[in-house]
């Protein structure tokens, strides 16, 4: 990887991807805004960093379907308007295999051809999953089922420190490679604070036969004291050494914007040494910070703003 060597005297050196050097692509995740205050942030952020011209960018799915409509309504709408790869998170949980295949259906027809296929969560964490009557069970029986309605592109999660409910780890693996031999085109990562786990998660991924982009999940800290409850919840361990570089900073939150951009960074850094070139940030519909790290990761706007809403 190409650095800045800095001055004659060698007194710096940017251990970041040039301009010139970048050979990254990028994805971004949006979820639907409650308010109308939040829609507005969504769609300044959206434009932002849509001249980034991501591979794709998707928009999730809330708890038990809970979000279909404005899913839907968010995701055609970037399609119509500006004609990026724009992906509809779909999950099991609320839906009967009709509906599915009503909602995917609708999507075919609005032009939509990227589906993230997850199992989903119970709405409200109201405890151990349980499949929807006459729905999917599995994500590996959801992305089976699209996979005979049309010919979409799906992503599937994948889990670098296991799924919360797994029993072990390559059972967890196991169950990844249905997902991808029922028809996965890709893999996206949970979220991860430890760039090591990722590229311990894709190499057994690997030597388990799995052969499709496996894309890690970033996300970029934008609130220390949630990220580390929801952490918790999924089963992401956050290191020692992170939980003393943010401690002090809840009370600075430009500061702490800064330290997040610069830890971002160097796992994106630490990964791109190690042949990882797709990465995925969860962008909880705020530019800066996502904005920031492409930008330190040596990409550069690539097209016009796009149309908001």
């Amino acid at each position: 990887m190409t650095t800045e060597q800095g001055d004659k005297n060698g007194l710096m050196s940017l251990p970041f991807i040039m301009p010139q050097d970048c050979d990254l692509n990028v994805s971004f995740e949006f979820f639907p805004p409650k308010t109308a205050k939040m829609e507005e942030t969504l769609w300044e952020s959206f434009a932002l960093l849509s001249q980034l011209a991501p591979k794709f960018v998707s928009v999730t799915y809330g708890a038990g379907g809970s979000t279909r409509e404005r899913t839907h309504d968010i995701v055609t709408h970037i399609n119509k308007r500006t004609g990026l790869n724009a992906a509809a998170h779909l999950t099991c949980i609320g839906h009967t295999k009709e509906e599915i295949a009503e909602i995917v259906d609708a999507y075919w027809r609005d032009g939509i051809r990227h589906i993230v296929a997850l199992r989903g969560d119970m709405p409200d964490n109201t405890g151990k999953y349980v499949a929807t009557p006459g729905g999917y069970e599995h994500a590996s029986d959801l992305v089976t089922g699209l996979k005979k309605i049309a010919p979409f592109e799906i992503s599937v999660a994948g889990y670098p420190e296991g799924h919360p409910e797994a029993i072990n780890m390559q059972l967890d693996l196991l169950n990844l490679k249905k997902k991808v031999d029922a028809g996965a085109n890709r893999v996206i990562t949970q979220f991860f604070m430890n760039p090591e786990k990722f590229l311990s998660f894709r190499d057994r991924a690997v030597a388990a036969g799995i052969d499709v982009p496996i894309v890690p999940g970033i996300l970029p800290i934008t609130n220390f004291t949630k990220m580390v409850e929801f952490a918790n919840r999924c089963g992401t361990k956050v290191p020692k050494w992170m939980l003393q570089l943010f401690e002090g900073l809840d009370d600075f939150p430009k500061t702490r914007e800064l330290v997040a951009a610069t830890v971002a960074s160097e796992q994106c850094r630490v990964l791109h040494e190690n042949g990882v070139r797709d990465f995925h940030f969860y962008t909880l519909n705020r530019a800066e910070l996502s904005l920031a790290i492409c930008h330190m990761l040596g990409m550069r706007a690539k097209v016009a703003k796009a149309a908001a809403a």
